[in-house]
């Protein structure tokens, strides 16, 4: 990374852009995390998928980097009003969305988050959330979710994180989405009291501990994607409810 970064937060406008999201998530999703499947182009070295025809696209730009390599961090944005012509949620393929489907508020899926590896840490993604808060205003989006992942697949080994989420942050009922049945991995795991708070907060990974600060909760049951090489929660956030504090920590953005 460049000692003087220059960041610049925007919307994705070209085909061109698109790519260098899509590189960017094969070098986050398949070279680091071990992610496969039939919609990585190992050739053309990009993580892709139909989603990406009809989503908006954030996109940080380092313009220090060389032209053609300067997108340092996506978020891929589905709203409620764009999801007709993808014919559904990518999140729907791991949870059961009906209990924000028909809440009558507007909705908006937050997908394939990542972050180049030599800006985590710093004041990359707080230009980053910046611009997610900008987009969210000017939408009127009320409701935002997505699956965030744990790496691995492991469920033993992520037991006590999983526990602390399901006991401390669950969900209420009207925005507790549920893991699909075929694929239902119970987060429960491990009693509330036997629970090793500190260690399990610390197993958490960044950026789903900076959803949970600003408000954000978790539905129920965890989904293990083994195509992904994750094991995946799926991450709610009702705007109406985040108190002034949340609002300022949110509209000041959050590192990863």
């Amino acid at each position: 990374m460049t000692n003087s970064p220059e960041f610049a937060v925007r919307l994705a406008a070209s085909d061109e852009d698109l790519r260098q999201a899509q590189a960017l998530r094969y070098q986050v999703f398949v070279q680091e995390l071990g992610a496969g499947g039939p919609d990585v182009d190992h050739d053309a070295g990009l993580e892709r998928d139909a989603f990406d025809t009809v989503t908006d696209h954030l996109l940080l730009e380092d313009l220090s980097r060389p032209e053609g390599a300067r997108v340092v961090a996506v978020y891929r944005l589905l709203r409620d009003d764009q999801m007709p012509a993808a014919g559904r949620y990518y999140t729907e393929g791991e949870y059961d969305l009906t209990v924000l489907k028909t809440s009558g508020r507007r909705l908006m899926e937050l997908g394939r988050s990542c972050l180049h590896k030599d800006y985590r840490g710093g004041a990359a993604m707080l230009h980053m959330w910046n611009g997610l808060a900008d987009y969210v205003a000017r939408h009127g989006v009320e409701v935002m979710f997505g699956t965030a992942s744990f790496h691995g697949t492991d469920i033993a080994a992520l037991a006590q994180p999983l526990s602390l989420l399901h006991a401390r942050h669950l969900a209420s009922p009207e925005l507790r989405v549920r893991a699909v049945p075929d694929h239902y991995q119970r987060m429960d795991l491990v009693p509330e009291d036997q629970l090793d708070r500190k260690a399990a907060m610390l197993a958490v990974p960044q950026l789903i501990k900076a959803y949970l600060r600003l408000g954000g909760v978790v539905g129920d049951g965890a989904f293990v994607d083994h195509t992904f090489n994750t094991t995946d929660v799926c991450l709610v956030m009702d705007t109406a409810r985040l108190s002034a504090t949340q609002k300022s920590i949110y509209a000041k953005g959050m590192n990863r």
